[in-house]
């Protein structure tokens, strides 16, 4: 199960806290939460299958996450990353 947890101004030193968990499939490649070389205004963990993010922040204040849903029965293949959808966000397009 994909967690996500918001704590707004209960820490003296952080006005907000984010925590994610990302509860995806162990031989899926990811790369830590680091700026992206090809998007610097961008901060976030990596999907290096699809190019996407599970939870990011971008420069200009804006924050994205997604949570997974399985449900092997509806699975198609071609279909838009849901990762893609934080990373568009988070990007303004």
């Amino acid at each position: 199960m994909c967690l996500i947890l918001l704590a707004i101004r209960v820490h003296p030193l952080y006005p907000l806290v984010i925590a994610a968990n990302r509860d995806e499939y162990y031989d899926r490649p990811t790369a830590p939460a680091a700026f992206w070389d090809d998007e610097p205004g961008l901060l976030g963990g990596r999907d290096l299958r699809h190019g996407g993010t599970w939870l990011g922040i971008s420069r200009r204040g804006r924050i994205a996450a997604v949570t997974n849903y399985r449900a092997p029965h509806l699975q198609r293949q071609g279909v838009t990353s849901r990762g893609r959808l934080v990373t568009d966000f988070l990007k303004g397009t």
